[in-house]
């Protein structure tokens, strides 16, 4: 007894820095944050992501993979968008960052130059929280759910190479470890499942599964959870040695459209990373798979929540942050 009432006392604390952490994020981000300051800040973020969206279609796998990558190392601060310096080797120059297409940095800087060019919202919307809208923006663009975007981010002061490590899902993940990985950020399985989605948009170099299609093991050259008509498909468009610049498509079957064709992929072997294919070959995370890929409405509220709370990680507030000028600098 006297055992369980120290244990009470260990965890307590613990347990009321959860629920004030918790409740410092719902006070800090909400939709009408900037309401008095920028009320017009969502059509205007919208009319440039649209602008940059018809200019090249890459724009939406582009914004919505930045998204991620920026609020998985540091939290959603807009750090991943930092430009390096010759004292400071910043995250977008890490190895796992260098694949981020430039359409997406790109899309952040025109639409919060855009918002600034407004004299009452100038230096007054963060870039995280431009992200965040673009992100909402590409989904809708592709065909995807619109959502309703909490805002009130302020932009990280720090952006390192070394914070990278470590930090981002890779292609070779099993469920175990994807699971744990999205845990420390606040997000359960079910979260993970459907931000995995993410991979009905978008490409990948052909070096990042190229294992899976030559030399997966000693017993078979081949993946055995890949379809084989796929697995000779990819060889045809990846063969060895292939240029390092070539890229093909993440979903094969509509690769323009946000839908839940990625996990009717899965369901015929055609994920393209172990990452993806391990969400249907593993019985735990199989019935999620499986209702998702026959209920589009299911998906797209369990995507709507899990990217929700994906935009309330490790956000910055009061000194911990600030609205940058330039996004590409610190201020």
């Amino acid at each position: 007894m006297g055992q369980f009432r120290f244990l009470i006392k260990l965890l307590l604390p613990l347990c009321l820095s959860i629920i004030l952490f918790s409740s410092s994020i719902s006070a800090q981000l909400r939709p009408n944050f900037y309401s008095n300051t920028c009320p017009d800040v969502e059509k205007i973020v919208r009319t440039a992501v649209k602008a940059k969206f018809r200019q090249t279609f890459v724009t939406v796998p582009a914004t919505l993979r930045l998204f991620f990558h920026d609020c998985f190392v540091s939290g959603c601060d807009a750090s991943v968008i930092v430009a390096s310096t010759p004292g400071n080797k910043a995250e977008k120059d890490h190895p796992d960052n260098l694949s981020l297409a430039g359409d997406g940095f790109d899309t952040v800087i025109k639409a919060k130059a855009a918002v600034d060019k407004v004299a009452r919202c100038k230096n007054r919307v963060s870039c995280a929280d431009v992200l965040a809208l673009a992100t909402r923006d590409v989904i809708v663009l592709a065909g995807g759910p619109s959502y309703t975007v909490e805002l009130g981010r302020l932009d990280g002061l720090s952006s390192t190479e070394a914070s990278v490590n470590g930090n981002l899902p890779q292609p070779t993940f099993n469920l175990n470890q994807l699971t744990s990985m999205f845990a420390t950020r606040g997000l359960n399985q079910t979260d993970m499942i459907a931000l995995s989605a993410a991979h009905t948009l978008g490409f990948s170099h052909c070096s990042i599964f190229s294992n899976r299609i030559y030399s997966f093991n000693r017993t078979n050259p081949i993946d055995p959870t890949l379809n084989r008509q796929y697995a000779t498909q990819l060889q045809g468009m990846c063969p060895k040695n292939v240029d390092p610049t070539i890229a093909i498509d993440m979903d094969p079957t509509t690769p323009r459209t946000f839908d839940n064709a990625y996990y009717k992929n899965l369901q015929i072997g055609k994920g393209l990373f172990t990452s993806d294919q391990v969400l249907f070959t593993d019985t735990r995370s199989r019935p999620t798979v499986n209702t998702w890929a026959s209920n589009t409405r299911a998906f797209n509220a369990s995507f709507i929540q899990a990217i929700t709370k994906l935009g309330r990680v490790g956000i910055k507030t009061g000194r911990n942050g600030n609205i940058r000028f330039d996004c590409g600098r610190f201020n």
